[in-house]
């Protein structure tokens, strides 16, 4: 069973069948939405909806990863999670430059697409938060795909409310402000996911480093 993840040295590393299965249920929701999402945001003509699709697309490859490397050394885990944090700051920094390209540009997006989508993806991720929130704390591997779920869930909200913001003044200011959140909410689950991998890494470092006196005393 996945353990607290409070202060314990051993934490739940995803080998468990269950955990298995649940991966590859959110994997197949998050490339569909990622198709549904892309789709609407160039129809509606919506930074919003495409920065929330292109993190349903970070999320399908970061839960790809996971399961790629559930039952691997924790070495190989925490440099799987190390791609995803650096994969979702670059995300991050994607989104918040068009973002800011998009000021200059001012179009104003469909607010009927945008809503509808926006609750179609909220529906998506609160499924894979409520398949995962049993496994939320684990390792950095582990935690990585449950923080990219929650964080997901909270977004889809904020686009709904952008959808709002544009039907009421009639511009495109809440789909900018929105989706530049959305990008630094992608750049802060990235420092959060790589931090907690350097930190497992350096612990895996000091017991490697701590057994190899042992070893040779053995012998």
């Amino acid at each position: 069973m996945p353990g607290c993840g409070c202060g314990e040295d051993l934490k739940f590393d995803g080998v468990s069948p269950a955990y298995r299965r649940v991966l590859w249920i959110v994997i197949a929701i998050n490339f569909t939405m990622f198709v549904i999402e892309m789709g609407a945001g160039q129809l509606a003509g919506s930074q919003a909806l495409k920065a929330d699709s292109l993190d349903f697309l970070g999320d399908t490859a970061t839960y790809a990863i996971s399961l790629f490397v559930i039952g691997m050394p924790l070495i190989w885990r925490v440099r799987a999670a190390l791609l995803k944090g650096l994969s979702l700051g670059i995300m991050g920094f994607w989104v918040l430059g068009s973002t800011l390209y998009h000021v200059l540009i001012l179009g104003v997006p469909q607010a009927e697409i945008m809503g509808a989508i926006g609750f179609l993806a909220f529906a998506a991720n609160l499924a894979s938060v409520l398949l995962l929130l049993k496994y939320r704390d684990g390792d950095a591997n582990v935690r990585s795909v449950w923080l990219c779920s929650r964080n997901d869930a909270i977004g889809n909200l904020s686009v709904v409310l952008a959808a709002s913001g544009v039907w009421a003044t009639g511009t495109a200011w809440p789909d900018l402000i929105v989706a530049g959140v959305m990008a630094s909410r992608f750049l802060w689950s990235s420092l959060q996911i790589i931090a907690q991998a350097l930190r497992e890494g350096r612990s895996h470092s000091a017991d490697a480093s701590a057994a190899r006196p042992d070893a040779r005393s053995t012998r």
